[in-house]
């Protein structure tokens, strides 16, 4: 005759399952194991720390790992959380199995030598701090188990690496845009052009659509209208079309049904592939990241006059001002500010760079000045 199972326990689906009231706390969960003995151990150790929460304000264990599961669960709306999930992958052989309160910043050395080993930037490993932080602030505040307890007593102080080897932005010159331009396939000159000058991101470049075009009669021209879902602060992103965008958009129509740039009728996933790197690599613009595109978008617009609100505009940057509702008046002063910036744009730019940082492009002659920089004399884009 077999013995009887503890109170409380019920198999289901193969594994023996709790639900069981406590102390006045209802217990429902899985054990997950299907051998009964290793389910009524679980079941007393489950009971002990509801005890001991309880009568002593001992809180449960919990590891990182358990955490980082159930943030990455409860968070999935997050535009980044791709990205967290690729860090929280990184972290786990360090810190996966640390209990919540081990974590605190000598724990963390050996992720962060690890990754600085790998010639990873600091900016990078203060991402995955970030969630680090980000989680153990749950768990301290948010995240309660079935006692009302947090999981966290206190968070700790975590510190964000200094960021003295950050790379700077590196805005194009005309010269090094046409040089890029003039040797980068059709399909990927359209992109990088068209992200020149609207200011879009990769990711917005390759996702558009000819859904999210809509026509202006009043001015006679088209903008887009790119869903939160697809921009990196979640908010409908206006992108405004001077004449060469436009031209670029002309000359991709009709080619795909549903989006803008394809190659061999299939949406192209990244403008950073290999023919990118390189043709960078051969015009001595190995530096050159795709994002350096949108900052060339904004220091032109700023060397042309734009105004500040209307940068942050065209840039999709967060503001409370920001909005797809733009009247006609609006949405023409807009066009008239990228039309200062577009290819055929008479006037003139100016790069001052270091010497360290030049590369084999040498459009106009560079000029020597007294402080050790030189000046590239840049023509007009084309």
């Amino acid at each position: 005759m077999g013995r009887k199972r503890t109170p409380g326990l019920y198999k289901r689906y193969g594994q023996w399952q709790i639900d069981k009231k406590v102390q006045g706390t209802r217990l429902c969960e899985s054990t997950g194991t299907c051998d009964l003995e290793e389910a009524e151990s679980y079941l007393a150790r489950r009971i002990e720390q509801i005890r001991q929460a309880r009568v002593f304000g001992i809180r449960a264990s919990h590891t990182f790992a358990e955490a980082a599961t159930k943030y990455l669960i409860e968070n999935q709306h997050k535009a980044s959380i791709v990205d967290d999930a690729m860090h929280l992958k990184q972290l786990h052989s360090f810190i996966g199995y640390f209990q919540l309160v081990q974590i605190c910043n000598d724990t963390l050395q050996a992720f962060i030598q690890a990754r600085n080993m790998q010639g990873v930037k600091n900016k990078t490993i203060n991402l995955a701090l970030g969630v680090v932080r980000r989680i153990l602030n749950l768990a301290a505040s948010e995240w309660q188990d079935e006692t009302g307890l947090t999981w966290l007593h206190q968070a700790p102080k975590l510190k964000m690496l200094p960021l003295s080897d950050a790379r700077k932005p590196y805005p194009l010159s005309c010269a090094e845009l046409n040089l890029l331009l003039s040797n980068l396939p059709e399909h990927l000159a359209n992109m990088v052009k068209f992200k020149a000058n609207t200011g879009c991101r990769e990711k917005e470049v390759c996702m558009l659509q000819w859904d999210w075009e809509y026509e202006v009669p009043d001015l006679g021209a088209s903008i887009f209208i790119i869903p939160g879902k697809f921009v990196k602060n979640r908010r409908d992103r206006l992108v405004v079309l001077n004449n060469t965008a436009s031209q670029v958009v002309e000359d991709c129509r009709g080619q795909h049904p549903q989006y803008v740039f394809t190659y061999k009728g299939k949406p192209i996933q990244k403008i950073n592939n290999t023919a990118w790197k390189r043709v960078r690599k051969q015009a001595g613009l190995a530096q050159v990241r795709v994002h350096d595109l949108k900052h060339t978008f904004g220091r032109r617009l700023r060397a042309a006059g734009v105004s500040f609100e209307d940068r942050q505009d065209l840039l999709g940057h967060s503001s409370s001002r920001i909005t797809t509702h733009y009247s006609a008046a609006e949405l023409s002063n807009l066009i008239d500010a990228v039309n200062k910036v577009s290819l055929e744009a008479s006037h003139s730019l100016t790069v001052i760079r270091k010497k360290s940082e030049m590369g084999s492009v040498s459009r106009g002659s560079p000029v020597q000045t007294s402080v050790g920089l030189k000046v590239l004399q840049g023509s007009a884009c084309k």
